[in-house]
């Protein structure tokens, strides 16, 4: 059998690795898969882990790629955000089914490890709230989670102190000769954004002028549809913890779904949804 299968190899193929590096090197498989660790002996806790593992890497990749797509705009430069934040959208699709994967966690099967969780929750997942700041929805109230974290603190402070991408693109509103108010320019950045009606005017100015302002169309249609998916990201947790453990508090001392819910109030990109009734 072995002769047979070395017969059907290609003869270029490289088999002899002593020397060189290999795939599972490359990609350090050997820390990667060794980083599910189950704290009780229930077969669905590896289910549990890898899920939010892998929606930690899918994470950094957005935010990889959002925070490069944010310099893009900031300095004018429009045209290479929009295949960043095209992949960021394809990404929150893969975050989204996610959740479906998880599903399939039945409550009674959660509940024979969950009190192994003690008080983690996903609540605290940092790069999510980093993603959350960077699409702008800023909450100084929730670094205190981090405090115990000396590395990780300062750097969701200086976080929550950047410039949104949608405090980017009503820059770039401005570098295109278009009106906006000062205040809208020039704000506190750790605050969440207020609309305001020159933003709403401008982006009316470039919805009925596409031809004239079709980087900025592009734009604004790009952030519309990753605001969108983070909603629907949101609605399937949301779903899914309500599925799962019902109305149980979070692990994290939250009010579990209740909370969730709340946070679907929270929309982005307030002046591209309202201006949708006025074109």
């Amino acid at each position: 059998m072995e002769n047979s299968e070395n017969k059907n190899l290609e003869k270029d193929i490289q088999l002899d690795f002593k020397k060189d590096m290999s795939y599972g090197d490359y990609l350090h498989l050997d820390q990667i898969l060794s980083s599910q660790h189950r704290l009780s002996d229930h077969h669905d806790e590896m289910l549990f882990i890898i899920i939010h593992q892998t929606s930690e890497l899918w994470m950094k990749l957005i935010l990889h790629e959002m925070n490069a797509a944010i310099a893009c705009i900031r300095r004018n430069d429009l045209e290479p955000s929009f295949k960043m934040l095209s992949r960021v959208s394809r990404i929150q699709q893969q975050l989204i089914q996610s959740w479906s994967v998880l599903s399939t966690l039945t409550p009674a099967e959660y509940m024979q490890f969950r009190d192994k969780l003690g008080h983690s929750s996903g609540f605290q997942s940092y790069q999510n709230r980093l993603i959350e700041f960077a699409l702008g929805n800023k909450n100084a109230r929730t670094l205190a989670v981090y405090q115990h974290q000396p590395e990780l603190y300062p750097v969701m402070v200086e976080a929550l102190n950047e410039p949104s991408i949608y405090d980017a693109a009503i820059s770039a509103l401005v570098a295109h000769g278009l009106s906006v108010d000062e205040e809208a320019l020039n704000r506190d950045w750790s605050q969440n954004y207020e609309p305001n009606a020159s933003v709403e005017a401008a982006w009316l100015t470039v919805y009925r002028n596409t031809d004239q302002y079709w980087d900025l169309y592009e734009l604004a249609e790009k952030l519309v549809d990753i605001g969108n998916q983070q909603q629907l990201w949101r609605f399937n947790h949301m779903t899914t913890v309500e599925r799962i453990i019902g109305h149980k508090m979070g692990t994290g001392g939250s009010s579990g779904v209740t909370y969730l819910k709340r946070v679907l109030d929270q929309q982005f990109f307030p002046e591209l949804l309202s201006l949708r009734t006025k074109l």
